[in-house]
């Protein structure tokens, strides 16, 4: 790996973290990421290659602990990892209020978006009996939400319940709304179409808790 060559801990920090997706890799860990393709999920665009040097790289520098798994090989960060959340929660809150957000301009993966919505459902405010949230999203293959109590689940087939309710259109007003650019009704106008069972579509924003950083206020232009 190469390095700055400096002894300030700032330099050796960047060293290690600096490399493009390091972090990200970081954050999914402490999503609650375990197995390697459950990181890669949240990263799509992360080559398996690079990932796999990515996490040997963490584990090595004492960041990550790699062990046996029931289904395989499991990651997990360790006391130093943890530390890293108060850099990464710096940084989400630093983009929300200083980056442009023209959600609309902006090259947007749906995956890690739907399993951010999924990693945050609010499993108490759901219905009794479990469904399906469909996602038809434009240019986009459909998408699946489980809602199941404590068993919430991203699928690209339906898992064989009932479709309620179903999104559709542009991605970006979806985006929009979940990173709290544009309130709900405002993704509406954009384009954003939620469609079925009335009472659904009422109860819809309750079920989840927002996008982490969605209550920072963008910086005064």
């Amino acid at each position: 790996m190469a390095t700055h060559g400096q002894f300030c801990a700032v330099a050796r920090a960047q060293d290690l973290l600096g490399g493009r997706w390091t972090l990200l890799v970081v954050r999914e860990l402490l999503c609650g990421a375990r197995r390697f393709n459950d990181i890669r999920r949240g990263i799509p665009r992360i080559s398996r290659t690079i990932l796999s040097e990515r996490l040997q790289a963490l584990a090595a520098a004492g960041v990550v602990r790699r062990g046996e798994g029931a289904q395989g090989p499991e990651y997990d960060l360790t006391e130093a990892g943890r530390e890293l959340i108060g850099i990464v929660q710096a940084l989400g809150v630093w983009g929300q209020r200083w980056l442009p957000r023209h959600a609309e301009r902006e090259e947007i993966d749906l995956d890690p978006l739907l399993l951010d919505m999924q990693r945050r459902v609010r499993a108490d405010a759901l219905p009794a009996e479990p469904f399906v949230i469909r996602f038809d999203l434009k240019d986009r293959p459909a998408r699946f939400l489980l809602m199941k109590g404590g068993d919430m689940a991203l699928c690209a087939h339906n898992p064989g319940f009932p479709e309620p309710l179903c999104l559709g259109g542009p991605v970006a007003a979806l985006a929009g709304w979940w990173r709290g650019d544009i309130g709900l009704a405002e993704a509406r106008r954009r384009g954003l179409a939620l469609t079925g069972d009335k009472a659904m579509l009422a109860a819809f924003p309750g079920w989840f808790e927002r996008y982490l950083f969605a209550d920072v206020a963008a910086a005064a232009s």
